[in-house]
C-alpha cells in the first residue's frame, strides 16, 4: 500500500475513533436521563425505549470497536 492510501487509512482510523467517543458521550447522557427519570418512567414506554436506544448504541459502539481492531491491522 502506498503512502497516499496508508494516509487515508490512518484517517479513517482516527474517525472511528471520534464517533466511537460520540456514541460513548450520548450513551452517558442518556443513562443519565434514564437514570433520573422516576421509577414509574422508567417501567414504561418511554423507559423501555431509551434502554432500547442505549443498547442499539451500545451494539454500534462494539461494531465500531471491532471495525478499529481491523483498520488497525491494516
Amino acid at each position: 500500500m502506498n503512502k497516499a492510501r496508508r494516509k487515508l487509512v490512518s484517517e479513517a482510523f482516527d474517525l472511528v475513533g471520534k464517533a466511537k467517543g460520540i456514541l460513548e458521550d450520548v450513551k452517558s447522557a442518556e443513562q443519565e436521563a434514564y437514570d433520573n427519570l422516576p421509577e414509574s418512567f422508567q417501567n414504561g414506554g418511554r423507559g423501555e425505549e431509551m434502554q432500547e436506544c442505549i443498547e442499539m448504541i451500545e451494539e454500534g459502539f462494539n461494531l465500531l470497536d471491532d471495525a478499529a481492531s481491523v483498520i488497525e491491522q491494516i
